[in-house]
């Protein structure tokens, strides 16, 4: 165990590095001096706009939201013992997908609120996922079976799309280039003022994350051996699937739909860690979804990529190999 948390070691000062590297490289390539210099409130005003404006936002909301997905890609997984289980699985994300498209594909529904439609966007996008996941929870209470919650939250998210591509056929253009946009995932969409909005829920969640350590550890071996232990199966499926909701749900209105990280960092982790104990491997699976996330940040924002990479894009490359790996390698890190 001692030897393996040198790996916790080793994500930290990777996400470390990265961060100071996308601080530091942009469109306009800032020395570390001047970087610091800005953090402190000294310097060029130019510069302290850029570091403090710009790209220090979007340094912490990559890693505030790498980490949330990874540690909701490993609840859903554990909790539902599929290891291709993600924060999408529950239909979460399709709800705020449906959030979002009644702001922007039905704006003049809402054109006459006195709220800017950024904020309204957020708004329901968070509404939309907490929406799915109180319908959940009512199933939960009614059938209280993991794997036909899993197949409900999968038609949900099959409604939901149906009801998008119904407000996409009918949007105009500009609107629905909007939509496609923010389909498209940006880690850069948060101001400073607005971060709160994504670090203390984001924050929240991952402790509540930490405190299932142990009952997710009975619950490696079936929900039947995990009662007979006094593990109250029923109360941890919904707690993490509560804390998958908030996590997912607020990355997913300040972020968009960012695909993969949920699903893939854990098998990282696990490939790594070699290590099915919670113990490690959520706070290992926490801290390589924050470097993976600032890993992608940065090639999206690199100077030959234009500004016009799509993040999804970025995440798909390192996401889908790991789906296929998992799948064909037959070597179950999920039971090791």
């Amino acid at each position: 165990m001692r030897g393996k948390g040198l790996w916790l070691v080793f994500f930290a000062l990777a996400g470390l590095v990265l961060a100071t590297v996308g601080l530091v490289v942009g469109s306009a390539d800032l020395s570390l001096h001047q970087v610091g210099e800005a953090l402190a409130g000294r310097g060029e005003e130019t510069v302290r706009m850029i570091v403090l404006q710009v790209r220090l936002p979007e340094v912490l909301t990559a890693a505030a939201a790498g980490a949330g997905l990874a540690a909701s890609g490993l609840l859903m997984q554990t909790t539902f013992h599929n290891p291709l289980a993600g924060p999408g699985v529950l239909g979460l994300t399709g709800g705020a997908a449906v959030g979002v498209a009644l702001v922007m594909l039905a704006s003049p529904l809402w054109q006459a609120l006195p709220v800017s439609r950024d904020l309204l966007a957020m708004a329901a996008a968070l509404a939309g996922a907490m929406a799915v996941l109180l319908l959940i929870t009512v199933a939960d209470r009614r059938v209280g079976d993991g794997v036909t919650l899993l197949i409900l939250g999968v038609m949900l998210g099959y409604l939901c799309s149906a009801l998008i591509s119904v407000l996409q056929a009918a949007s105009e253009a500009g609107a629905l280039k909007g939509f496609v946009l923010w389909g498209m995932g940006s880690f850069g969409t948060m101001g400073l003022h607005r971060l709160p909005w994504l670090l203390v829920p984001v924050a929240a969640g991952l402790l509540l994350a930490l405190t299932l350590v142990k009952p997710m550890n009975a619950l490696l071996v079936g929900e039947e051996h995990a009662a007979s232990m006094g593990v109250e199966v029923r109360r941890v499926r919904r707690t993490s699937v509560w804390v998958t909701g908030l996590l997912a749900g607020t990355i997913t209105a300040c972020c968009g739909p960012v695909a993969f990280l949920g699903l893939a960092v854990p098998h990282v982790a696990r490939a790594f860690l070699r290590t099915a104990d919670h113990r490690l491997l959520m706070p290992g699976t926490i801290l390589l979804g924050g470097t993976l996330a600032l890993a992608c940040d940065l090639v999206v924002r690199m100077p030959w990529a234009g500004g016009m990479l799509p993040l999804n894009a970025v995440t798909s490359w390192l996401g889908a190999p790991v789906v296929l790996w998992v799948l064909l390698s037959g070597k179950n890190w999920f039971r090791r």
